[in-house]
């Protein structure tokens, strides 16, 4: 009779790590993902994505618009839940290409190498870290498009959190000071 409880105990520590798994599987990308930072639709944007699966959230990763963002919120002091998984569209498997990264291509994070310096630009307008599981696939890449391959570890920080200056905020500059100056003139009068 003994050995009951222990089976029985056996058998909800197999489906506790069989629940552990389903956490941090990849998630199909689909039309209602989100980018974590943007909330905007991550469909609308080009190049690869990610997804960072969290302890305390099953089955509900967050969604990121470029690799680099997921990588910089890894990196964020202000991080605080436990990253159980990261995962990055694979930008060497069949199909995927810049206008379409894939929605079931994901790599893990760690297992990835990463072309930094590209004259590709992500979904938001930054600079991208392309991620890749083949080194061919990858110099590829970097023979079209420059670049150099590293690893997770050899990113540097400035490619991740750096500000980046997209277009020339001339024009949006001068719009704002022309608006700021009707304000002010409305508060005067």
């Amino acid at each position: 009779m003994r050995a009951l409880p222990l089976m029985f105990l056996l058998a909800l520590a197999a489906c506790k790590d069989d629940v552990q798994q389903q956490i941090v599987d990849p998630v199909a990308l689909t039309p209602e993902a989100t980018g974590h930072f943007c909330q905007m639709n991550l469909l609308e944007h080009e190049g690869p994505k990610a997804q960072v699966h969290l302890e305390g959230l099953p089955g509900a990763p967050l969604f990121f618009s470029q690799v680099r963002d997921a990588v910089a919120y890894m990196r964020l002091p202000e991080q605080t839940h436990r990253i159980l998984a990261v995962w990055v569209n694979d930008m060497g498997a069949p199909g995927a290409d810049w206008a379409d990264p894939g929605a079931e291509n994901w790599i893990a994070l760690d297992s990835a190498q990463f072309v930094i310096g590209s004259r590709r630009d992500g979904g938001m307008g930054a600079p991208e870290i392309v991620p890749f599981a083949d080194t061919a696939a990858a110099q590829a890449f970097m023979a079209a498009n420059g670049g150099t391959l590293v690893a997770l570890d050899d990113i540097p920080d400035s490619a991740v959190i750096a500000p980046v200056q997209i277009g020339d905020d001339t024009e949006d500059d001068a719009d704002f000071d022309r608006r700021l100056q009707s304000l002010s003139n409305r508060n005067e009068g």
